[in-house]
């Protein structure tokens, strides 16, 4: 298991002022870092991966599509640009060393309809994901489809949602998450939403209720963490929790006010919570 924590509490876009962190997040105990994917320049993510290799941190990475590159808009052009957006992605996390590229990468954040997703939606989903994938094995790269809570996103909400979209998209590459944050909102039995994914769940975000430090709300924990031990996952734990500077994503995750004390003490009670949860089941085991 690693541990992780998303760059979203601090920024949601790489900056040398942020270097700094990465030496306290190593020393806080972390052994990964989530990098946001933006914006598409990839030798400044290339310089990041040389950056993380000497900090010794692991890395994986978050992107969104919104309503200019919707790979489930009807206008074939905008299709196009969601294809190439996501490929261009890819090679921004290659380039940084990540093994994963998770996210809402299905359909555009915060963009709606007016009504729920129309079978047409949903082919033109499948095929804009399907060229991404088989560009992604080339990457060495794996995709993590994100469903998201109905007040963000509209096409892919749910555990069953994401895993049929998998399954028709139909690449290795192409695998599920999870986060504890939308499944507490979407999922009657947020446990049983983990069970259901066994064999496709390829990240984990850990999330609390109100984006806070894990731990310290409503979050159905114990079920969460006996339902990761029983599938046996293994891959990263990572926290995503958002700061307030996050100009690209504060209009959709709507973070107006400070839901901690401090990003180090988000950071750090959020870890210890982690690993005592992980611990005590194998404990039991």
């Amino acid at each position: 298991m690693q541990y992780g924590i998303n760059l979203l509490l601090w920024a949601d876009t790489l900056s040398d002022s942020l270097l700094p962190l990465l030496d306290d997040i190593k020393s806080i105990g972390y052994d990964a870092v989530e990098l946001p994917i933006f914006e598409f320049d990839v030798e400044k993510y290339a310089a990041w991966g040389r950056h993380l290799d000497n900090a010794g941190l692991a890395r994986s990475a978050v992107t969104v599509r919104g309503a200019v590159d919707n790979p489930i808009s009807p206008d074939p052009a905008v299709r196009a640009l969601s294809i190439e957006n996501n490929k261009r992605a890819l090679e921004c996390a290659q380039a940084a060393g990540c093994r994963c590229l998770i996210g809402p990468m299905h359909s555009g954040l915060g963009v709606f309809s007016g009504a729920g997703p129309t079978a047409d939606e949903w082919k033109w989903g499948v095929e804009s994901l399907r060229p991404v994938a088989e560009y992604a094995e080339t990457c060495g790269v794996t995709l993590a489809l994100e469903p998201i809570n109905r007040f963000e996103c509209y096409f892919i909400t749910t555990a069953s949602d994401v895993a049929r979209f998998c399954r028709e998209v139909n690449h290795p590459r192409c695998r599920a998450m999870l986060d504890s944050f939308h499944s507490h909102i979407e999922e009657k039995d947020p446990a049983a939403a983990i069970r259901s994914m066994k064999g496709l769940l390829q990240h984990m975000h850990i999330s609390e209720n109100d984006r806070s430090t894990p731990g310290s709300g409503n979050v159905r924990w114990t079920e969460t963490f006996d339902a990761l031990a029983e599938i046996g996952y293994d891959n990263m734990l990572v926290i995503e929790a958002f700061g307030l500077l996050l100009e690209k994503l504060v209009p959709t995750v709507r973070i107006w006010r400070r839901m901690y004390d401090s990003e180090k003490q988000l950071a750090t009670d959020g870890l210890r919570f982690m690993k005592e949860q992980v611990e005590k089941r194998r404990q039991t085991c």
